[in-house]
């Protein structure tokens, strides 16, 4: 009897071993899961910003506007596709380089609007991976894709590249940043756009370290100093994509001369109203034909 009772106290765990043990476990799970989360949102990332629509997704036939096809290779020889609308004595020349789901042909209401009311000639082209544009988007690719873009539209509309209004809207306001902190510009448009890609990640996803992580930056808020020249930009009051605060903030970076038009309760996918038109069509009368804006 007495070394059974000897056995049984030998064998015994101490009070409370055993629940800690299971919330050990329970912590290692959740940080495995966590670490797997971290490293597909890694291998995946360009999934999560660009959302490409092939050919034939969309409209082709350009809702009827005189469109004029524009084909073109990037700096390693993508082919790449965009749509020319031209303006007779246009008030500028305008590279457009719209968000990060579509292609060009969910545009064409857009440079419509552009061509009728701000009086300008635009292009508008498809980023490597959408609509008729050939291969992948990713960061470096789409920054060489809008800078061939710039070059064939000032040879078909016979300016000189830097004597050319850049036009983003969202993640293309990032993309014509670059371009005219690199290159100049003419003047800066930009529309609904963010200050960088980590920026919103961050802000989508708190409990991710994407500011460390993420390859793509985009980064505008960094570049924006850079650019030296007249600049118009916009955003949505109610903007539930890019909140409002990111526009300011990357407003607040650049240098003057600069303009801000606020659209009171405009949401992100919705089109500026006429009013934006009439501004803009303003902005772009009165800067003339300066120096374009080059970095410093």
């Amino acid at each position: 009897m007495e070394s059974t009772g000897a056995a049984r106290t030998g064998t015994s765990e101490p009070s409370g071993k055993g629940p800690w043990r299971s919330v050990l476990r329970v912590v290692r799970i959740v940080l495995i899961a966590y670490l797997i989360i971290v490293v597909l949102a890694m291998i995946f990332e360009e999934s999560f910003i660009f959302f490409p629509a092939s050919y034939p997704d969309g409209d082709w036939t350009a809702a009827g506007l005189p469109v004029e096809d524009a084909w073109f290779r990037a700096a390693d020889g993508t082919n790449l596709h965009g749509w020319y609308l031209p303006a007779e004595n246009p008030t500028a020349v305008v590279l457009f380089c719209h968000g990060n789901a579509g292609n060009v042909s969910h545009r064409a209401e857009q440079m419509r609007r552009l061509k009728e009311w701000a009086g300008v000639s635009v292009l508008c082209f498809d980023y490597r991976g959408y609509g008729r544009s050939e291969g992948r988007p990713r960061e470096a690719g789409v920054l060489a894709d809008a800078e061939a873009a710039r070059e064939w539209l000032a040879s078909r509309a016979g300016v000189e590249p830097h004597d050319i209004v850049l036009l983003g809207r969202s993640l293309g306001g990032a993309v014509v940043v670059h371009l005219a902190a690199e290159r100049g510009a003419r003047a800066l448009v930009l529309e609904s756009t963010f200050t960088s890609v980590p920026d919103v990640a961050a802000h989508y996803y708190p409990w991710l370290p994407v500011r460390l992580l993420m390859r793509t930056r985009l980064d505008a808020q960094s570049q924006i100093g850079r650019y030296r020249g007249p600049l118009f930009q916009s955003h949505g009051t109610a903007d539930s994509i890019i909140p409002y605060h990111f526009g300011r903030r990357l407003f607040e970076a650049a240098n003057p001369p600069k303009q801000f038009f606020d659209i009171p309760g405009g949401d992100h996918n919705e089109l500026p109203p006429p009013q934006y038109y009439e501004a803009l069509r303003s902005f772009l009368e009165g800067i003339g034909r300066g120096q374009p804006g080059r970095q410093p």
